[in-house]
């Protein structure tokens, strides 16, 4: 999460530059979810409907 963050504020909030950053929370939050449940809690994770639909909308190149 922190790099993510130190890539958008580098970047001026472009979050196309920052992808990779982007795909490494957006996959640890999955596991989080996998692991735990989705009842799971994270300050740095989005809601897991919102993981999902990140990943699927954005898959690997």
């Amino acid at each position: 999460a922190c790099e993510l963050q130190s890539c958008l504020n580098k970047n001026t909030y472009k979050p196309d530059k920052c992808d990779k950053y982007m795909r490494n929370l957006y996959e640890c939050c999955q596991a989080l979810y996998e692991r735990e449940g989705e009842k799971a809690e994270s300050t740095a994770c989005p809601m897991p409907g919102v993981v999902r639909r990140w990943l699927k909308n954005h898959p690997k190149k």
